[in-house]
């Protein structure tokens, strides 16, 4: 008897387990567009009913996984990628696969663009002349083996099936689902032929997860799926309650990064959590026997200038100027127009809604409202106050840069409703709250 797909359906909507065949017939129907938009989309809504089992997700993600290409790699040190589930400010993944890199990491590392209120890597590295982030496999191969570390795009051949379930998923309400989460997120992950995945779950006002619980319920899940499917994982839950980096905007955020791996940590935040993450992956590849090591091994690839190198490489290799590290002024794009947000009152930051603080720069056009639009990688926010901070006369809530003075004062208006400045400071979140180690 032919195997239907309405009974797959029919059998996850009673809350049923589907079998590992049942779930490959579905993903290549997926894939090949024998199985309709409708069949799709009602499958996505019994899963985010019913929920699945741990087997059955290993069994989507791989199966969405192997609807394209995997990648596969002959290299002389371990392969790692880091994925976080985004945030303001979040630019980590430009000083932390440098830093792999030059510890003894070969870093692939597939990165997405904004979506909603939060930044993508692609976006920032757009803004760099000449970047290109979707290479041919061949020149990635050749990047990744020579330099250490690539960031890219998704190519249209890894995890195809992801692609057409996520815009399925995104107009019938099943985006939520932990279970299509976990699998969008693995499947392009296991795609590229990782040893080892470092998992950045963001939980906090800022983040897509506002919630703990929630956020360690994906942490978990994630984990639990990516070692099932044979690559070591781990995560951390980190705090978004207010920005990660003083600046939010995709040149600004470049320029940061620059300062960053040149030795100037102007967010202990961001320098806090991208050693965390940079220290759990080198325990996790075997490149380090104890937390002290890992740290002592990154510090040293920090300090003598060796990540900083390997971005300056990375960058020329994949089409950007080849001085970019040294002149970074001379090559992002500068918004035309830049104002300070003074605060309010003199006083001490006590909380921020950060999430306005993203909707402030896609307001600029810094972020996109629909999926089609451009971005402008000029705009952002500049020298964000933490909470804590004393801000008054002397010190703003932070600098706008905008393409016009009346998107200034918008911008302006929008950061002034986002932070909250009192006489005494109020305690804040946890930075790194949770570590879900491989089992």
């Amino acid at each position: 008897m032919d195997w239907l797909p309405q009974e797959a359906i029919r059998r996850k909507r009673d809350g049923k387990a589907l079998s590992e065949s049942d779930i490959q017939r579905f993903i290549a129907g997926i894939t090949d567009c024998s199985i309709s938009e409708g069949q799709a989309a009602a499958f996505a809504m019994a899963v985010l009913l019913k929920g699945m089992n741990v087997e059955e997700r290993i069994a989507l993600a791989t199966a969405m996984r192997d609807s394209g290409r995997v990648l596969s790699w002959k290299l002389p040190g371990p392969v790692v990628d880091k994925h976080s589930t985004g945030g303001i400010g979040d630019l980590v993944s430009l000083p932390l696969a440098p830093l792999l890199a030059a510890c003894g990491c070969y870093v692939p590392m597939i990165s997405g663009r904004g979506l909603g209120h939060t930044g993508g890597t692609l976006d920032k590295l757009d803004s760099i002349p000449g970047y290109d982030s979707q290479p041919s496999l061949e020149r990635l191969y050749q990047v990744v083996a020579e330099v250490g570390c690539a960031i890219i795009g998704q190519t249209s051949d890894l995890a195809p099936a992801d692609k057409r379930l996520y815009a399925i998923r995104d107009v019938t309400a099943t985006v939520e689902s932990i279970d299509l989460i976990v699998a969008s997120i693995l499947s392009k992950k296991l795609a590229a032929g990782l040893d080892v995945l470092m998992i950045d779950v963001k939980v906090g006002n800022g983040a897509f997860m506002a919630h703990d619980e929630d956020a360690l319920a994906l942490a978990e899940s994630i984990v639990a799926v990516a070692n099932g499917a044979g690559v070591r994982t781990r995560a951390l839950i980190t705090d978004m309650s207010q920005p990660l980096a003083r600046s939010a905007g995709n040149a600004l955020e470049v320029e940061e990064a620059i300062a960053l791996l040149r030795g100037e940590v102007r967010s202990q935040r961001l320098w806090d959590v991208t050693l965390a993450l940079a220290e759990q992956t080198l325990l996790c590849a075997g490149l380090a026997s104890s937390a002290e090591q890992a740290r002592e091994r990154l510090l040293e690839a920090w300090a003598s200038g060796a990540a900083l190198q390997r971005f300056s490489q990375m960058v020329s290799a994949l089409g950007g100027p080849g001085d970019l590290v040294e002149r970074p002024q001379d090559y992002l794009p500068q918004a035309p127009v830049v104002i300070p947000v003074q605060a309010p009152r003199e006083g001490l930051v006590q909380s921020i809604d950060t999430r306005a603080v993203g909707l402030a720069v896609v307001a600029l056009g810094g972020g996109r409202r629909r999926p089609q639009d451009g971005i402008d990688t000029a705009v952002g926010l500049s020298g964000l106050a933490f909470p804590g901070e004393r801000v008054g006369p002397d010190r703003p809530l932070a600098q706008v840069h905008a393409r016009t003075r009346q998107q200034a004062e918008q911008a302006a208006a929008a950061l002034l409703n986002a932070y909250r400045v009192a006489n005494a400071a109020q305690d804040t979140r946890q930075l790194i709250s949770h570590l879900c180690l491989e089992a």
